[in-house]
């Protein structure tokens, strides 16, 4: 049978701003077809692309290490951290208030899960209106989900975390667990209540301890 595959992830655009304050990525040609055509024959030429990028753009995935200076950066953690993990949709999109409190959670088997909050913010990707007035998860349902031992955390918004509070708990709770977080993921109402396995991959760099990803879903 055919697997079906759910894309979860924002396209990076040159010049497309993810974090308000942060560079926008400049994509262009090193090396353009037509200036490669001199060193090819006939009809053949190659694009060879130059990308100027920072880790906190697109769809990302933080490790331990974005937090924690003696924490695993994407290079160390274990492809099982982030490959064909058993996921589940919480949808939190008809929820009141910006804080998502762990009551949104409760009632789930949530134990080595990818729990992937739907909040649908990422709606308004590419406008000022992504950057003001997030929701959020609270210091509490950061505390539950670590507790009841989920696998990893993704989020349609713009942060997990409230970015009016300094202390990021949330970040701070999970990553201390190594429960990885995907922030600015997109597209989680096309999974619904259907079984999936979700899978976030970043290149193997060292010293980084946040990249972007393509997230995306395996339906069963």
């Amino acid at each position: 049978m055919k697997k079906k595959l759910v894309d979860l992830s924002h396209t990076v655009k040159d010049g497309e701003i993810t974090y308000k304050g942060l560079p926008a990525p400049i994509i262009c040609d090193f090396i353009s077809r037509k200036d490669s055509e001199v060193n090819y024959g006939v009809d053949t030429s190659f694009q060879i692309g130059k990308l100027e990028i920072i880790s906190n753009t697109g769809t990302y995935i933080d490790c331990p290490f974005h937090r924690y200076e003696d924490g695993k950066d994407i290079s160390e953690v274990a492809l099982q951290k982030m490959v064909d993990i058993d996921g589940i949709v919480i949808d939190a999109s008809n929820q009141m208030g910006r804080a998502i409190d762990r009551s949104v959670f409760e009632g789930y088997d949530l134990n080595s899960k990818a729990v992937l909050v739907r909040t649908d913010w990422s709606k308004h990707w590419q406008t000022d209106r992504y950057f003001e007035e997030h929701p959020y998860l609270t210091r509490d349902a950061a505390m539950y989900l670590r507790d009841v031992g989920v696998a990893l955390v993704g989020i349609d918004s713009y942060n997990i975390d409230d970015i009016t509070d300094e202390m990021r708990p949330v970040h701070t709770i999970l990553l201390e667990e190594e429960i990885l977080i995907v922030e600015h993921m997109n597209n989680l109402s096309a999974l619904g209540n259907r079984n999936f396995t979700f899978t976030a991959v970043p290149p193997k760099i060292k010293g980084m301890g946040t990249f972007p990803v393509r997230a995306f879903a395996i339906i069963k």
